[in-house]
């Protein structure tokens, strides 16, 4: 286990007002772990949103090392990035071609998700004008209302097939609403919709599972899973967390005031001394992706003791109560995400998810990439 409380001479990133460390070989075990859950079938790894915070361009060559050959992203420009680095492995897109991006996708072997008939149309005109056809999956909406083709679209594919000539159809997916909710039965239904859609579709292999589904059995086993938040730490379900922490947060102390009793801390006096206190100032605020939800509700952990979180957090710092451990000061490292402070207690006392909480830490921390 980390130390919380390192010596300032062995402080990591030099002068940084705040570290975060993440564990890639935390990562790719629990791509192992997940790829299990789905019975040693293919598992993708989702490395969305620069891998939902962590670094794409330092975790898809890590899980591409641990044998994984499935990667998905959100936008196009994602996809680009990763490609050099996973040069032989499958990439999808899972929010579809943008009109006029077509050609970048064949240039560098990536592969669209396309959720609409409109999607559809202008891959099967763009493989018509390059005499070839065209890779993609294509995404049915089981019960999300957000991407993918709708029950009159996907009978209008049944009655004219003749709009897929021209694709050469991948996988076809859909994505669970709430397959991490205890007791939520949506998912089966979801599943028995899927399963019907794809009779009006052509036999192609399937994608079924998120982070979540991976742990309601094997019904959920498809041809492909498509696990997100759970490969960086995040709990799948809402019982003991199987994952592997991946991401700590550290901050250091850059001062340390003494307070009267009665006096404030922070914007609008939302905070007041009710005894002689000392209050541990880090440079961590809004602007770093601390949520501000964690005003007067929040804390941070040092060497044994929890320190509660006190004020109203700013753009750029946060106060602790520190008046327990008079030790602390300038220099002195509180931990905000760890051992002591996992990332969903942190989340709730936001008010938020974890995965927000994860994707919104911010780019002026000093990473440090382990593994």
């Amino acid at each position: 286990m980390m130390a919380t409380r390192p010596a300032k001479a062995e402080a990591p990133a030099g002068a940084a007002f705040a570290v975060l460390e993440i564990d890639l070989d935390a990562v790719a075990a629990n791509w192992r772990l997940l790829r299990a859950a789905h019975g040693g079938l293919p598992t993708a790894a989702v490395v969305k949103a620069d891998a939902y915070g962590l670094g794409a361009r330092r975790v898809a060559p890590r899980l591409y090392a641990a044998g994984c050959r499935h990667f998905f992203v959100a936008h196009l420009e994602e996809a680009l990035a990763i490609r050099p680095l996973v040069p032989d492995a499958f990439i999808g897109v899972l929010n579809g071609p943008l009109p006029g991006t077509e050609r970048a996708y064949r240039a560098h072997g990536i592969e669209p998700v396309l959720g609409s008939l409109g999607d559809i149309a202008r891959w099967v005109a763009f493989a018509r004008r390059s005499d070839a056809a065209q890779p993609a999956l294509i995404h049915i909406d089981t019960g999300m209302a957000r991407l993918g083709l709708e029950p009159d679209e996907l009978r209008v594919l049944a009655a004219e097939p003749e709009r897929l000539e021209g694709i050469l159809l991948r996988y076809v997916m859909t994505h669970l609403a709430s397959a991490d909710m205890p007791g939520d039965t949506s998912a089966w239904e979801q599943l028995r919709q899927f399963a019907a859609a794809c009779t009006q579709l052509p036999p192609a292999p399937r994608s079924i599972a998120n982070s979540a589904g991976l742990f309601l059995g094997g019904a959920f086993r498809s041809d492909l899973a498509r696990p997100g938040a759970a490969l960086y730490g995040v709990n799948p379900g809402a019982g003991p967390n199987p994952m592997r922490p991946a991401v700590s947060l550290r901050a250091r102390v850059l001062q340390v005031r003494s307070l009267a009793v009665g006096e404030a801390v922070g914007y609008h006096a939302t905070w007041r001394a009710a005894r002689p206190s000392r209050i541990a100032v880090v440079g961590v605020g809004y602007a770093d992706g601390w949520p501000r939800a964690l005003s007067n509700r929040g804390a941070a952990h040092f060497d044994g003791t929890t320190l509660p979180l006190v004020g109203r957090v700013s753009m750029d710092l946060s106060a602790y109560d520190a008046t327990d451990r008079p030790e602390i000061g300038p220099g002195d490292w509180l931990e905000l995400i760890g051992p002591r402070r996992p990332l969903e207690v942190v989340a709730a006392e936001a008010g938020t998810s974890a995965y927000e909480t994860l994707t919104s830490l911010g780019r002026r921390y000093a990473r440090v990439w382990r593994g």
